[in-house]
């Protein structure tokens, strides 16, 4: 019998390839997806096309506002960055301001209790800690963090039963995760990781995520398949 996995789901290129990762291993995937107040909904329609390509059980789309609190780009009115280059792209010394403030542990304190109610031990999600924008909240440290904490805050944990966060894409660069995804049949079309689509949906090729995403295929020497506002 398959065994239950919750995958955060956001539509993008990382967490993607980390459901079929998942589909990969023999899990039956539970995804979960959230509408947090972002600039977009266009993320969402991506995730629910790749939860259906995907045939997952059941898909969750949890409905929080974060626009209460603010603090980002992605949840306040403030302008995305735009760059002509990723070599502009933030690293570990400085926190963007698209970072959305603890927006990981919140969508991880929702994943797990999906997770008890599924009868899940195990959660995925796509952090990546080497082609990525700077944020805290996608350390290693932090992940081993929240699962240690998490074996004491649930059922499951607490009467021994196995509460463990597979974070698969966290050591890989942005090329060895598209390969990855390539070799497993994504249909990379079906994604969105822009932070400032247009309205048809067209990533705009300048923000910190569109920028590492056309960098992860040139460098794995692919096309990625969307069309953007500027290539």
């Amino acid at each position: 019998m398959p065994t239950p996995a919750v995958v955060l789901l956001s539509g993008g290129l990382d967490s993607t390839t980390v459901l079929a990762m998942a589909k990969d291993e023999g899990y039956d995937v539970y995804a979960l997806s959230f509408s947090y107040g972002q600039r977009h909904s266009l993320e969402l329609d991506a995730a629910r096309r790749v939860a259906k390509s995907f045939g997952v059980v059941r898909h969750v789309v949890a409905d929080i506002d974060l626009r209460a609190f603010g603090g980002s780009a992605l949840t306040a009115d403030i302008g995305v960055p735009k760059r002509h280059s990723v070599e502009g792209v933030s690293g570990e010394n400085e926190i963007p301001v698209t970072y959305v403030p603890a927006r990981n542990t919140i969508f991880l304190s929702f994943a797990l209790a999906y997770a008890e109610t599924v009868g899940a031990g195990d959660i995925f999600l796509g952090v990546n800690a080497v082609d990525y924008s700077g944020y805290p909240d996608c350390r290693p440290e932090y992940i081993s963090a929240f699962e240690a904490m998490a074996k004491l805050a649930t059922r499951a944990g607490v009467q021994g039963g196995r509460v463990e966060i597979h974070t698969p894409l966290i050591s890989m660069s942005k090329a060895e995760i598209v390969r990855a995804g390539t070799k497993l049949g994504i249909d990379y079309g079906l994604t969105l990781s822009c932070y400032d689509p247009d309205s048809e949906g067209h990533p705009c090729g300048q923000c910190d995520s569109c920028l590492l995403r056309l960098k992860g295929f040139a460098d794995a020497g692919l096309s990625d398949p969307l069309e953007y506002q500027v290539n």
